[in-house]
Parts: C-alpha cells; sequence; structure tokens
C-alpha cells in the first residue's frame, strides 16, 4: 500500500495497542443491559408495592369517641365502637365517623302563649347523644335530620307543658310548679324520639333564656312594677300595724311601771311622814310655848315677802311677835 494512501490515525492506534498490551490491560467494550432477564423482578416488586398502597388505604382507626360505620354499596353492613385497628374490603366498602360523646345543640327560639294568653320567647338548649347509630342512620339518615327532629319534638313539648303554666309561675324562680319541668321536657322527648326509633337519647333540656316580644314588654314591665309597689305598700302597712301595737304595749306597760312606783313613792312618802311627824310630836312636846313659837316663825317664811303688806290689829298675838314685843 502507498504511504500517501495510508490511514492516517493507523500509527495511533497501534501505539495505543502496544501500551496496553505492555501493561496487560486492555480495553473492553461494554455490552448492552439485557432487560428481558429484570422484567419478572420489576413486576413482582410493583405488585408487592400497589398491593401495600392498598392494604394501607383500606386501613382505619376507631377511637373511643367514635363510632365506625361502614357501608357496602351504600348499606350499612358493619358498626364498630371499640378502639382499635381495622380493615375494610377494597373497592367494596367505604367507613364514616359518627360522634359518640355528649353534643350540645342549640334550639331556635320560639315564640310562646301562657296559660294568661301572654306571648313569650322560649330560648332552649339540649345535650344529647347517639344511642344507636344504625337506627339513626336508617330513620333520621344525617346529624343534622336528627338534630331537625329533637328540636321539632323539644318545641312540641315545652309549647305544651308552658301552655299549662301562667307567666308569673314561668319566670318566678321560687315557683315549685317550674321545678320540674325540665324533667317532664326532657322525659316526654325521650319517648317521642324512642316512639320513631331514631336511635338518638336526650340528656337534658334546658331553658336558657325567657322574653317578651317587643310589643307587650313595656305593658308587663308597668304591671310588674305597678304589682311590686302594691306589694311595698302592703309591707309598709303591715310594718306600721306592728309599730302602733308595739307602742301601744310599750306605752301601756310603762304607764302600770309607773302607777306601781307612784304607789310604791307614796306608800314610802305617807310612812317617812308619819315617822317625821312623830318625831316632831315627842321632841315638841317637851316644850309647847317654843313650839308655837317656831311654828309662828316658819309662818312668817310663807306669808312675809319683799312686798308685802299685812294689816292686823295692833294687840293681835301674830303682830306682836313682828314688833318684837314677847310677853
Amino acid at each position: 500500500m502507498d504511504k500517501n494512501n495510508q490511514n492516517p490515525f493507523e500509527n495511533i492506534e497501534q501505539r495505543i495497542n502496544n501500551h496496553f498490551k505492555k501493561n496487560k490491560k486492555i480495553p473492553k467494550t461494554s455490552e448492552p443491559v439485557n432487560f428481558k432477564k429484570h422484567i419478572k423482578k420489576i413486576i413482582t416488586f410493583t405488585i408487592i408495592f400497589a398491593v401495600f398502597v392498598i392494604l394501607i388505604a383500606n386501613v382505619y382507626v376507631v377511637k373511643e369517641n367514635e363510632y365506625r360505620v361502614v357501608r357496602q354499596f351504600g348499606e350499612v353492613v358493619e358498626i364498630r365502637f371499640e378502639p382499635g385497628i381495622y380493615m375494610k374490603v377494597p373497592f367494596l366498602q367505604n367507613v364514616t365517623s359518627l360522634p359518640r360523646y355528649q353534643m350540645t345543640y342549640n334550639v331556635s327560639e320560639a315564640e310562646i302563649n301562657t296559660k294568661d294568653k301572654k306571648r313569650i320567647i322560649i330560648d332552649n338548649y339540649a345535650v344529647w347523644r347517639i344511642t344507636n347509630p344504625k337506627e339513626m342512620i336508617t330513620n333520621a339518615g344525617t346529624l343534622l335530620n336528627a338534630e331537625a327532629r329533637m328540636e321539632e319534638f323539644i318545641y312540641s313539648v315545652v309549647r305544651t307543658e308552658l301552655g299549662q303554666l301562667a307567666y308569673d309561675e314561668i319566670i318566678n324562680d321560687e315557683n315549685t310548679s317550674r321545678g320540674s319541668l325540665n324533667d317532664r321536657v326532657t322525659e316526654r322527648v325521650n319517648e317521642l324520639l324512642k316512639s320513631d326509633n331514631y336511635g338518638v337519647e336526650v340528656i337534658d333540656v334546658r331553658m336558657k333564656r325567657t322574653d317578651l316580644p317587643p310589643e307587650n314588654e313595656q305593658s308587663v314591665y308597668t304591671r310588674m312594677i305597678s304589682e311590686r309597689e302594691s306589694i311595698a305598700q302592703k309591707y309598709l302597712s303591715e310594718g306600721d300595724a306592728d309599730k302602733r301595737t308595739i307602742e301601744a304595749a310599750t306605752d301601756r306597760k310603762v304607764q302600770e311601771m309607773v302607777a306601781i312606783a307612784k304607789k310604791e313613792a307614796s306608800i314610802i312618802t305617807a310612812e317617812a311622814e308619819s315617822e317625821a311627824a312623830k318625831i316632831y310630836n315627842e321632841s315638841f312636846s317637851k316644850d309647847p310655848e317654843f313650839y308655837a313659837l317656831y311654828r309662828t316663825l316658819e309662818s312668817y317664811k310663807k306669808t312675809i315677802g319683799k312686798d308685802t303688806m299685812i294689816i292686823l290689829p295692833s294687840d293681835s298675838p301674830y303682830a306682836k311677835i313682828l314688833t318684837g314685843y314677847l310677853e
């Protein structure tokens, strides 16, 4: 072969081969990957992963405060309430939850008539729970429907019960007729719910507020004020009567005490005067003339004053002593 037609890279390739032969390292060309050998492994891994995902997706947990309702083609096939981990049938069953704890429901305000033809607005609330989830689902369908039926029964029973009471009996907490009203309403509502198999139970029904319609409020307030003023006036009258009775009894007792004291004082005074007279008699009987002189001088103290004028005969014994003539 002519040197001019020789491949220019031939010498370079030969030199590279000679270099690797000396080092006993000959480069090997890579072979293409054979996917046919690994296709079974890939399929097996994919199936295992899919089964794992399906199993995880169909596991459900039941908590202590809930019911788990298992449906198959829309029909309830099982209800679980024991806490734990369970599994449903894939693609055929679905699981929903219902509360197992007590719930509070605010009943809508309602206007009713009392026994004395007063219109009042009643606001109640109820504490309730689900006792039979299957009956509740079958007859009510949903929680909202169950609450709606319960509200209808509460309104009907409250209207009947309060319609037998006067307005004053309803608003007066001291009146015993209202004491068992909540219990009667609760008992009657449960009877209605049980008769229709709604699967729910009312724990308690309580009255939060009683108001008057705006058009009747002022007139009732005015009547209540008038009644309270009448009661206050009655108390004042009774107080005045009691006051007069007490004062009369006290005055009578004081008069009796004063009369007794005066009587005792008169007796003591009489005894003292008697004793004094006795002493005077004993004393003056020793010298009668001196006693007569003493009595005359004592009389001067009472009869003669600063501007006293006495006209007496000159020979009067009373005048002789004044003039100093004692013989």
